[in-house]
């Protein structure tokens, strides 16, 4: 993997060894193969890896564990980028650390003792996080969500269903959006859910195209004290949008793994396939072709660590271009991924090899965390408002 987009200036000296250490660590591991040990255990070895090798540290503040005050959005980039050139479980099982876990971090009375009994266990890997915001009937509307904390006593009752929710089955815990109030984002509260809590269930388990944990779940009646809340009520949307302002840039980094993966295994292909009295990369048209896919890679990147930038050094709001991130680079690691498998010709289309998988990997990016339309419209809004050029 390349990795000279480190001497780009968006980077200081702390980034650039935390990706030599991280290619290291990686390059240690085997290659991914999931079919024997089952998505679930597989997920869970990857938490317990990475925490033991202090990796989810930088999921969560230092005072809860992590590895600096703040959640550095340009390093959840780069482990990202590296994670899911290696292997999309080990990303994914690393993003929903920081995405589960995130909403208790920002929240601004996050030095109580809810987020000290769970952060520093998301840090270690000792406990699994899942972010339960999306139910059947509010997906991209996640204003629109139904699901109800009825007040009483000295708690709440959780009424109602989630689903698409990653980590789903395999959580210890879950960060989960219900309404407390009226109609709208106002009327939403967030609160964390332990997985035994009584009355809640699995309802189902959902199996999609590049397999991970996800499940649907039910919540009947279950309750949680006033204390389980993060923040005040009403303030649940906010947290959950701030969190994903934060990680949404990185869903970015992990599409420009994937592409560049693509785009290795495409050079590897161009290099090593003879055909017409020479190889494939001798031909015109795969030049074109590779030249094409690498400036998508790069573009992609760009934007990324451009928004991870922004944040982190300017202290700014990045909700348009983090969303400009996503966008494209989802999009263009689609295209990235979908070039390469055409170099690859009958092969790319052969179940379990690398480039099928990357196939089936990249697709669901173009959708969680915002679908590209939905990305399209924050841009837009943005624009009209003068918040970007």
């Amino acid at each position: 993997m390349r990795r000279d987009h480190l001497d780009w200036p968006f980077f200081d000296d702390a980034h650039r060894s935390i990706g030599a250490a991280l290619a290291a660590w990686i390059a240690a591991r085997p290659a991914a193969s999931h079919g024997a040990q089952g998505v679930d255990d597989a997920c869970r070895g990857w938490v317990r890896d990475l925490g033991s090798a202090g990796w989810l540290r930088h999921c969560v503040p230092a005072r809860f564990g992590g590895a600096s005050e703040a959640i550095d959005s340009r390093t959840l980039c780069l482990v990202r980028e590296a994670l899911a050139y290696h292997d999309g479980l080990a990303d994914f099982s690393f993003a929903m650390q920081g995405l589960g876990g995130g909403p208790r971090a920002l929240a601004a009375d996050a030095d109580d003792a809810l987020a000290r009994q769970w952060l520093p266990r998301v840090a270690t890997g000792a406990a699994i996080a899942a972010f339960a915001l999306s139910e059947p009937s509010a997906g991209s509307d996640a204003a629109a969500l139904a699901m109800t904390a009825t007040r009483g006593g000295d708690g709440y009752a959780l009424d109602g269903e989630k689903t698409w929710i990653s980590n789903g089955g395999i959580a210890d815990f879950y960060t989960t959006f219900a309404r407390t109030g009226g109609a709208g984002a106002k009327g939403v509260s967030a609160f964390v859910v332990p997985a035994e809590a009584p009355g809640l269930r699995v309802a189902e388990r959902i199996d999609v195209i590049a397999p991970h944990p996800l499940a649907r779940l039910a919540f009947e009646g279950v309750r949680v004290p006033a204390a389980a809340r993060l923040g005040a009520e009403g303030d649940g949307f906010r947290l959950a949008m701030r969190t994903l302002d934060v990680f949404r840039a990185s869903v970015g980094a992990a599409a420009v793994g994937f592409a560049r993966r693509a785009l290795d295994l495409a050079v590897a292909q161009a290099n090593g396939r003879t055909m017409f009295g020479g190889t494939l990369a001798d031909r015109d048209v795969a030049r074109a072709k590779l030249g094409e896919l690498a400036t998508l890679v790069d573009g992609a990147a760009l934007l990324v660590y451009r928004a991870a930038w922004l944040r982190d050094v300017r202290g700014a709001r990045t909700t348009v271009e983090a969303a400009m991130a996503k966008m494209s680079a989802t999009e263009w690691g689609q295209q990235v991924i979908d070039g390469a498998l055409q170099l690859h010709g009958a092969r790319g289309v052969v179940a379990g090899a690398p480039i099928e998988r990357l196939y089936r990997e990249i697709r669901a990016l173009r959708i969680y965390e915002g679908a590209t339309e939905v990305q399209q419209m924050i841009v837009g809004k943005g624009i009209l408002a003068g918040g970007t050029a």
